[in-house]
């Protein structure tokens, strides 16, 4: 696993958490129809766990620190916050490419 496969499931797992925010959520809460929080909530679910795992695996081969994990973990669970950790990712990556 490497930066481009932690960027794909962080931008997945960033929509996801979106649609279960503002779509899944109003439709149970506002309009008493929960089918979407089941399946968005579920497929989210998944989406978050396979971020930290990638995350964990990326962190590890590429020696990063502790913190830079927990800036992931924290970016994970913030609305929009794996977007902002994308472009993080992305210098990273742009850094490591001219090298």
């Amino acid at each position: 696993m490497n930066i481009k496969a932690l960027r794909l499931v962080g931008l997945l797992e960033g929509i996801s958490f979106l649609l279960l925010l503002f779509i899944a959520m109003p439709l149970k809460y506002i309009w008493d129809n929960p089918i979407l929080v089941k399946y968005v909530g579920m497929g989210h679910g998944f989406l978050f766990i396979a971020f930290l795992v990638v995350l964990l695996v990326v962190c590890h081969r590429m020696k990063w620190s502790l913190s830079m994990f927990l800036m992931g973990l924290v970016a994970s669970i913030l609305p929009f916050g794996t977007f902002v950790f994308d472009f993080k990712l992305k210098k990273i990556e742009q850094e490591i490419s001219v090298i």
